[in-house]
């Protein structure tokens, strides 16, 4: 089982289009701003200072708050904890907690809503919060970020921007999580592999030594999940973008995504890769021991450790122009239901903020924590993933499109299949994809608005 932000990469790779099918469904409308149930000014309500600031505590009549989240890997085990450990230290608060599969979870959460049986405050991925906005199933926190004193300076700067839609916040990052480059500690000893490699010659000769060591295919190349994510890490490396920031149209199918697709479709041709790799393949691979090396999200990280398998983890090389990698973040958010009242957005904001402060806690679920302070601790810098963390300023995030994952899930996903599968030559294959994704982005401003 994957850990993280998925229990299997099926699932995860679903909900990127489940997410946006998902705002399909009825949107809730009406409602109170976060702002606007404050007071605008942050003034009164349990939860306030005499001086109308909030001072991080809740002193209101008991109540019990609906929190979803999708995680049900190994990342669960340490959520639990922490919500645990917060209604100890709240103990007027009591969090209701809503476990799903995430794909389940994009489903099923903008239908709750509008019934006014959703989560008063979730969890989402980055990559969703446009389309539940533009749905209006989650609600603008822009005066809530500013009541628990965030700002830019306090998070990585990418994913802090990328939670802004339409000049609104939606979300408030609680970690990020990216592609990052595992080895075989093992093999590489065995095939004279001492460092991590960094850059395209380094990884290139690394993979020649593993190959003259026996590996006969050291670095799987996937056909599908998580495929694509290794594409747009390399467009972006090549200084490319997959998308027009106003969501008008792709365009993954410039001649810096050729490149990357083609580097992709080189390594199976060159025998670094078997051919028609399935999905989680490469990775079952990995984790048997039967390749050196691979590319995959830092959520495997304790799913490798459970399995005993001797790994590295560092990020992935510079194969082109500039370091970059993709990622994704989790936020959380709020619903209508939240801001009903002022006790109720009280408790919600003393949930958020608690859980922000402590997300050193949630390094141990494999995760980056977002806020600069706790992911440059000690913690955070000595843990498995601390080399990841380093280079936070490399993460590159979609940008902020409604509908933009159902989208990807039928057009640049399926581009990069068929290439690698060496059905269709990669720029053939960008360029009717990219094609496809324009109409259908275009249509998406009309049904979300512009």
């Amino acid at each position: 089982m994957m850990s993280n932000t998925t229990s299997t990469p099926l699932s995860r790779r679903a909900l990127l289009g489940l997410g946006a099918t998902a705002g399909l469904l009825a949107a809730c409308g009406g409602g109170k701003t976060a702002g606007e149930a404050a007071g605008a000014g942050g003034g009164g309500g349990a939860g306030a200072s005499a001086s109308g600031s909030f001072n991080g505590t809740y002193s209101g009549p008991a109540l019990t708050l609906s929190y979803w989240n999708g995680f049900t890997g190994g990342d669960g085990p340490f959520m639990q904890k922490m919500v645990a450990q917060f209604q100890q230290e709240n103990p007027n608060i009591k969090i209701a907690n809503n476990t799903v599969q995430w794909a389940d979870y994009y489903q099923r959460m903008p239908a709750a809503v509008t019934a006014g049986k959703g989560p008063d405050v979730g969890a989402m991925h980055l990559d969703q919060l446009a389309t539940n906005a533009a749905r209006r199933i989650i609600l603008p926190v822009d005066d809530l970020a500013a009541s628990l004193g965030l700002q830019e300076n306090d998070f990585a700067p990418e994913v802090w921007k990328a939670g802004v839609y339409q000049d609104k916040r939606y979300g408030i990052p609680l970690d990020v999580h990216s592609l990052a480059m595992y080895w075989n500690s093992d093999l590489a000893k065995t095939a004279g592999v001492s460092q991590a490699p960094t850059d395209r010659a380094s990884f290139e000769a690394a993979l020649a030594k593993f190959k003259s060591g026996g590996q006969g295919n050291p670095f799987w190349m996937p056909s599908r999940w998580p495929a694509h994510l290794m594409f747009l890490s390399l467009l972006w490396q090549n200084g490319g973008e997959p998308y027009a920031a106003d969501g008008s149209k792709a365009t993954f199918d410039s001649d810096q995504g050729i490149a990357a697709l083609q580097w992709m479709v080189d390594q199976i041709t060159k025998g670094n890769s078997p051919k028609n790799v399935a999905i989680d393949s490469q990775y079952v691979a990995f984790k048997n021991g039967k390749n050196p090396v691979t590319w995959d999200g830092i959520w495997q990280i304790n799913d490798l450790k459970t399995a005993k398998i001797p790994f590295g983890i560092a990020p992935i090389p510079k194969i082109f122009g500039q370091d970059a990698m993709w990622a994704n973040s989790h936020n959380f958010y709020i619903t209508k239901q939240a801001t009903a009242d002022d006790n109720r957005l009280q408790a919600a904001r003393v949930f958020i903020d608690w859980m922000s402060k402590h997300s050193a806690q949630w390094a141990g679920a494999g995760m980056i924590p977002a806020r600069t302070s706790v992911r440059q601790s000690a913690a955070v810098t000595s843990s498995t993933q601390g080399p990841v963390a380093q280079k936070t300023d490399a993460m590159r995030f979609l940008p902020p499109v409604p509908g933009l994952g159902d989208v990807q899930s039928q057009t640049l996903e399926i581009a990069v299949a068929n290439a690698t599968l060496l059905k269709q030559d990669p720029a053939a294959a960008l360029h009717d994809a990219a094609r496809k994704a324009s109409t259908l982005m275009q249509a998406n401003q009309k049904k979300f608005g512009a």
